[in-house]
């Protein structure tokens, strides 16, 4: 690990205009290139103290060995430059992109004497004319067929086409009329180009005076009684049409444009883009970005647009580029644009209408993307073994964590305190082990007692179990957990733990157990915490983590590896730690810790609105022992109001079916007692209303 002032320009050395810069390593490899207005304020915000710095920054300059810049004359210059320097060295602490290049898009070879309709995939080649990309590539076969009635252009390889030029004889299409066969010369090779062209506009959007020229010719055909040229021309235009209904019509007719959107979490972010042309959504496309370097939404937005037109010819670029945030400053890429169009090229962020609602669903489909490359990475064995194994090697454990327990605790202000607790059984999620606890030991805002309560109820369950099966025989452990629970009186009453009912969060099913061991003798149901984890995961930094720490030890569990892991930088913090574990932001290890600990916090926070919603709703009839839910229903329909129950006699209530006379005697002491609600008032004529 370097020290950044040991090649740290002098001063004076960096020119006050803008640039670009490039970090290297010992090995002169380039890790890191950047473009600034200033080369000397940016360059001197890296040699700054490394706390002030954002922990990904910190890491690239204790990994780099020299910085060198180029000095250009604008920041567009600079702007392009550092693409190019990008696509060039590929350094690791800039943003990654993981384009999807399958994408198959439809491409008019307009390079070659007689030009081909084709689907292409890869990087785009010079003198082609592209259009999509589209989803699937069996999308594209289907337009090119109805349209290739209208516009008969070659679609056969060089070799076919060769072949039927010797032979003298078209191919099939040829004799079916879908190609204008230039192989034999029913048309020239001008002719055949027209054609290419006229499809290359229609596809482009330009199909209003297209259809007008066919339908009137149409019409003339049946005007001179030349029927069966009409009825070709008929067809030609349904054709069209329906090629046409394959693209929804989302803006006006005269719009082009393309909409950029974005998802992103601490590590990732997924990009995705429609390309709008005439009105239509003519294609689609996008990939997912590895956070590797500290960049906001507006920095991805600069290099999503980088990625998108770095390569891009002059008809690719549309008049018109929306997006989620402008880069900052938003006019070298604007004046960027407009160079590589060849004419004015309007970026901005839709406030209203359609282009904003359009831009919506596009974010929509980016979440979803995001959601699917994570569903995908989870699900893949080979990745989570890796990650579990990378887990193992930075916290030093003797084996790879096969069930992680994480803890988290959720409240609001110092209310409805709660915890939870998830369990990752070989990297998956295990929601029949899902746990819920309320934190009754004390009140009030203390995250810290809170994870030291609820880890100790979780692993006293857990030693309990142990001792009714004689496999907990160590006695200097049982006289451990006795002088745990004798200094924490408070927290160790057998308070009640909740099993996962919620419908998300499964039902509190089998837990997995695998044997006889992990099931209660007498039942047969599998027992709440007959397991241990491996790994305790608490959601925070070093106090939570040495008060669960704290926790285990005071019950006599020393088999169970604890971490934290503080949101704020990603960072793993061990027990009686000073410094905080860095795993590295591409590594699959980081990126299970994080799932886990969002999942705790997912958990928590749904448990506890849950509570706080059935606190809101809570009402006199509530405290009212033994009486449950659908008597209290009964009551309010009996008698309209807590009000009118309130006045109500003993002998009334007990009309009421399913209540008894010292039910009801309950419900008139606890109504008695109880402070009337206040009166409601109609908030428009300011007048109180009666119940």
């Amino acid at each position: 690990m370097a020290d950044p002032s040991s090649y740290r320009p002098k001063p004076g050395q960096i020119p006050d205009s803008p640039g670009v810069y490039r970090f290297r390593d010992e090995h002169g490899r380039v890790i890191y290139v950047g473009k600034a207005k200033s080369l000397r304020q940016r360059l001197s915000s890296y040699f700054q103290d490394l706390a002030g710095l954002h922990q990904r920054t910190a890491t690239m300059v204790t990994t780099a060995a020299s910085v060198e810049w180029t000095v250009v004359a604008t920041e567009v210059e600079a702007l392009q430059l550092e693409y190019t320097w990008i696509k060039e060295y590929d350094p690791r602490f800039n943003v990654k992109y993981r384009d999807d290049k399958s994408y198959p898009s439809l491409a008019v070879t307009l390079n070659e004497e007689f030009p081909r309709v084709q689907v292409m995939r890869g990087p785009k080649r010079k003198g082609v004319r592209y259009f999509g990309p589209y989803a699937h590539a069996w999308a594209i076969r289907e337009t090119v067929d109805l349209m290739l009635r209208a516009f008969p252009v070659r679609t056969c390889s060089a070799g076919v086409f060769k072949r039927s030029a010797q032979i003298g004889r078209p191919c099939l299409l040829g004799y079916i009329g879908k190609c204008s066969a230039p192989c034999v010369g029913r048309v020239t090779a001008a002719e055949h180009r027209e054609l290419a062209e006229e499809f290359c506009d229609f596809m482009a959007g330009r199909t209003g005076t297209y259809l007008k020229r066919l339908e009137r010719q149409m019409h003339e055909a049946a005007e001179e009684m030349e029927y069966e040229k009409a009825a070709r021309l008929r067809d030609d235009i349904g054709a069209l049409k329906s090629a046409m209904e394959k693209n929804a019509v989302v803006l006006a007719d005269a719009t082009d444009a393309d909409l950029v959107a974005l998802a992103e979490d601490e590590l990732e972010a997924a990009v995705q883009i429609f390309h709008v042309r005439g009105g239509r959504v003519r294609g689609q496309r996008g990939w997912v970005t590895d956070r590797v370097e500290a960049v906001d939404t507006a920095g991805l937005v600069e290099h999503a647009l980088q990625q998108l037109y770095g390569d891009e010819q002059a008809e690719g670029i549309p008049r018109e580029v929306l997006v989620p945030a402008l880069p900052q400053p938003a006019g070298p890429v604007r004046e960027w644009l407009t160079e590589r169009r060849g004419a004015r090229v309007d970026l901005r962020v839709p406030q209203r209408g359609d282009k904003k609602d359009l831009l919506a669903t596009v974010a929509r489909n980016a979440q979803q993307a995001l959601a699917l490359h994570k569903t995908k990475r989870a699900s893949d064995l080979t990745t989570r073994s890796r990650a579990l194994e990378e887990i193992a090697e930075a916290l030093e454990l003797d084996s790879a964590p096969l069930r992680i327990e994480c803890y988290d605790i959720s409240h609001l202000q110092g209310d409805d305190v709660v915890g939870s607790m998830v369990v990752f059984e070989d990297g998956l999620a295990r929601k029949s082990e899902y746990r819920r606890f309320e934190i009754k030991g004390f009140t009030g805002q203390d995250d810290v007692r809170a994870m030291h309560e609820v880890v100790t109820r979780r692993f006293r369950r857990y030693v309990q179990e142990k001792q009714k099966t004689g496999e907990w025989g160590d006695p200097e452990a049982e006289a451990a957990a006795e002088r745990g629970r004798a200094a924490h009186p408070d927290t160790v009453v057998d308070l009640d733990v909740h099993a996962d009912t919620d419908a998300d969060t499964g039902t509190g099913a089998d837990a997995g157990a695998g044997g006889p061991a992990g099931r209660d003798p007498d039942t047969g149901r599998p027992k709440k915490f007959a397991y241990p984890p491996q790994l305790v995961v608490v959601d925070g930094g070093q106090p939570q983590v040495a008060a669960a720490q704290r926790a285990l030890r005071e019950l006599g569990v020393d088999d169970v590896a604890v971490v934290g892991l503080a949101k704020r930088l990603e960072e793993v913090w061990l027990p009686d730690s000073d410094d905080p574990v860095i795993l590295p932001r591409s590594s699959e290890g980081l990126y299970m810790l994080q799932r886990v600990r969002d999942e705790a916090h997912r958990f928590a926070i749904a448990y506890q609105r849950k509570k706080r919603a059935k606190s809101m709703k809570a009402g006199p009839l509530d405290d009212v022992p033994g009486l449950g839910e659908s008597r209290r229903r009964a009551l309010l329909k009996h008698f309209g109001s807590v009000k009118r129950l309130r006045a109500a006699t003993i002998d009334q209530i007990c009309e009421v079916p399913g209540i008894g006379r010292k039910t009801a005697e309950n419900i008139a002491a606890t109504l008695a007692q109880a402070a009337p609600a206040a009166p409601a008032v109609n908030t428009a004529t300011g007048e109180i209303m009666d119940e």
